[in-house]
């Protein structure tokens, strides 16, 4: 992702990349900021290998910053709350049965930034999101998986922004 190009993300998406964004920037600045000074206080910086450890942390944070800076300038916020429809588009969360073993699993559409496997959130560039995009309810999505060809009947297609991000005892 480089460039002008627009990240479609969901509102909640916009406001966790916001919050990230915020901490480091109030927070973790100054902290290894202060980390730096102490160890800059330890003596010889060529063999500081705590010195090294937080100028490379402090060189991590800077470049999230702007990384956080890019993504939320080219952000393209999709209110999903406000999408209807049978039609499988960014923002919809799907509930699928795979036609040969009839397990079935639900999976959220969102933009790349917002991707998360626990929670069964697919970016919207994954394979099997792609494979979906513009399905209905009854169609089928054929994907390809490492284990072959699956077939993914489309059962439910809902709309719906997530109210928070607290964790829910995984683990």
């Amino acid at each position: 992702m480089s460039g002008s190009d627009n990240i479609p993300m969901t509102p909640h998406g916009l406001r966790k990349l916001k919050d990230e964004l915020k901490h480091l920037q109030s927070v973790e600045r100054g902290k290894i900021s202060r980390e730096i000074e102490v160890a800059r206080a330890h003596g010889d910086l060529r063999e500081n290998a705590e010195y090294h450890a937080a100028k490379e942390k402090q060189s991590h944070i800077e470049g999230r910053i702007l990384t956080l800076n890019d993504w939320i300038a080219r952000a393209e916020v999709i209110d999903t709350a406000k999408l209807g429809g049978d039609k499988v588009v960014f923002g919809a969360t799907v509930e699928l049965v795979d036609t040969e073993n009839d397990k079935s699993i639900s999976y959220r559409l969102v933009g790349e930034t917002e991707a998360d496997l626990k929670k069964r959130w697919l970016a919207v560039t994954s394979p099997v999101a792609r494979a979906l995009i513009g399905k209905k309810v009854g169609d089928i999505a054929t994907v390809q998986s490492p284990g072959g060809v699956r077939e993914l009947e489309v059962v439910k297609v809902w709309f719906e922004e997530p109210q928070d991000d607290a964790p829910h005892g995984e683990g």
